[in-house]
């Protein structure tokens, strides 16, 4: 029998390593300080963002202001939790202590992030069905100036982190920035609107738009963040199951599971028969399970082997603990 654990880093290259259960190993999954250094700006940008909208809203009486301000804030929030996972990896991603370091933070406070965003959506819902029934004047003039800033403060994160290959993270906080610069548009032309036909209903008909979409974000980040917390299996079973039986020296796959840390990194053990009659070619066959199981998008993976049993029935079944 042989056991080998593959780490697989996130820019897309392998190292491959034999030991047994025993071995004290570290996981090195830390971003680079440059892309802790670009998200750790898009937060601080875009929670003055935050602020000024939010005071902007209030002040000025535009309750799509007032949307645009959580929706900001949860964005901001999802960077602050990026660079908080690239931070968290650089210092204790080799601490012997933890043994994937502390990454499980990263869908704790996803979930708590999508978690108590509800509440702000209630919030906005609530306030934009009373402006409906009954509309208010609101400051067009300062609005449509603190609505052009926020588009502006997206326009900056966005220069911010493009340029060069970006990482995970990056690319999600790219994505999160254009529905960021959709709400600021979406918001700029509502006011507008306002200003010139005095169709106050405009407002609060946005803010519930904007609602919607903060929603959706929402229970996309409780449902994924969820999932890993629930030891979701983050593949197909039997698409990587037919992949390993394609091996060659491969007899069966006897057990398979696989699981994420966090969103950057996915687990995986398999107790594979083999017809290996050397320690060569069982070497051989484990390298292939790994590259396979990589290929696939596991990071770490334990391979165990063993020979073909002849008596099925003394053996553990396909889940049989």
């Amino acid at each position: 029998m042989t056991e080998r654990d593959s780490d697989r880093t996130h820019d897309g290259s392998r190292d491959d390593h034999g030991h047994g259960h025993g071995d004290d190993h570290g996981h090195g999954h830390g971003g680079s300080s440059t892309s802790s250094r670009k998200l750790a700006a898009v937060a601080v940008i875009n929670l003055l963002g935050f602020v000024v909208e939010l005071a902007g809203g209030l002040l000025f009486g535009s309750v799509a202001l007032l949307s645009d301000a959580f929706h900001m804030l949860f964005d901001a929030l999802a960077y602050v939790m990026a660079f908080a996972a690239a931070r968290v990896a650089d210092r204790y991603g080799e601490n012997g202590r933890w043994s994937y370091g502390l990454h499980r933070l990263e869908p704790l406070a996803a979930f708590l992030n999508g978690l108590l965003l509800l509440p702000m959506v209630g919030y906005i819902l609530w306030e934009s069905y009373q402006r409906f029934l009954d509309p208010v004047a609101i400051g067009t003039g300062p609005t449509l100036a603190i609505a052009t800033g926020g588009l502006l403060v997206n326009v900056g994160s966005v220069y911010i982190l493009q340029g060069g290959e970006m990482s995970l993270n990056e690319r999600g906080a790219f994505y999160h920035l254009l529905g960021d610069a959709g709400s600021s548009i979406a918001v700029i032309i509502s006011t507008i609107i306002v200003g010139t036909t005095d169709l106050r209903v405009v407002d609060p008909i946005v803010a519930g738009l904007i609602a919607v979409v903060i929603t959706w974000s929402a229970a996309k980040v409780l449902r994924g963040s969820g999932a890993i917390f629930l030891l979701r299996m983050p593949f197909d079973r039997d698409e990587v199951r037919a992949a390993l039986h394609e091996i060659d020296g491969v007899v069966t796959v006897d057990d398979l599971h696989a699981w994420q840390i966090c969103s950057q990194i996915t687990v995986a053990t398999t107790h594979v028969e083999t017809s290996a009659e050397t320690m060569a070619e069982a070497e051989a066959v484990t390298r292939r399970v790994h590259e396979a199981l990589a290929r696939h998008g596991v990071d770490h993976a334990t391979v165990e082997l063993c020979p073909g049993y002849g008596d099925r029935d003394v053996h553990l079944d396909d889940h049989a603990h």
